[in-house]
């Protein structure tokens, strides 16, 4: 399967990292680091709404119809020549509704570890957020995913975890949705996204080193 990891290591990753950081007047490597550390987190955002009835149906029903993948299919043109006021409203509203009152939470997060200010963050995971659900929805349809359990596990799988793995990832990233811990888990759940926990071999490090030349 296709996961986060394998979209982030691909061509479409690096156009995204260089369309989302020439977007945003951002570095590439501190785009690429919050994309990295991001897009695990509203994932697993995701993976916690569609626990609930309601949740689940939301979210097949906006993969089944908007989400469906198409974003995916010219990128360069989304970006080309500046994403659009649509896209990024868009963008706003996934994020305002799978994050709710925990968005302060999450760009908190993230700024402390990228080193980057927390409203840069915001706008970066704006422009990504529809990306994300594009990719999700592609996957959807690859996997003709429709009930609830399917979509969770769908969701699970994309983030690289399985049984024990998955549910400690989720527990930390909806203990960070909660505002319960600090920045800190993140690395821990970046390391199980992006590499096993190992993230001086594999994790994090060591794919901002492959994208950027060793960076």
């Amino acid at each position: 399967m296709s996961g986060l990891l394998d979209l982030l290591n691909s061509d479409l990753g690096k156009q995204l990292i260089s369309g989302v950081s020439n977007e945003t007047h951002q570095p590439a490597d501190k785009t690429a680091s919050v994309l990295q550390m991001g897009l695990p987190i509203l994932m697993g955002a995701m993976k916690r709404n569609a626990s609930s009835a309601d949740g689940a149906a939301g979210l097949l029903g906006a993969l089944n119809g908007k989400h469906d993948g198409s974003i995916l299919d010219n990128l360069g043109g989304l970006f080309g020549g500046g994403v659009d006021d649509s896209v990024k409203q868009d963008g706003a509203g996934i994020l305002g509704h799978v994050l709710g009152g925990s968005q302060g939470n999450v760009a908190n997060a993230l700024s402390q570890k990228s080193g980057m200010d927390s409203s840069s963050v915001m706008q970066i995971l704006q422009v990504a957020a529809p990306i994300l659900l594009g990719f999700l929805g592609k996957q959807q349809r690859q996997q003709n995913v429709q009930s609830p359990d399917a979509l969770s596990g769908l969701l699970g799988g994309l983030m690289g975890g399985a049984g024990q793995k998955q549910q400690k990832q989720q527990s930390l990233i909806e203990s960070l949705l909660d505002g319960d811990n600090d920045g800190s888990i993140i690395d821990d759940v970046a390391g199980m996204v992006l590499g096993g926990g190992s993230k001086k071999k594999g994790g994090l490090g060591g794919l901002l080193g492959g994208l950027f030349g060793g960076r």
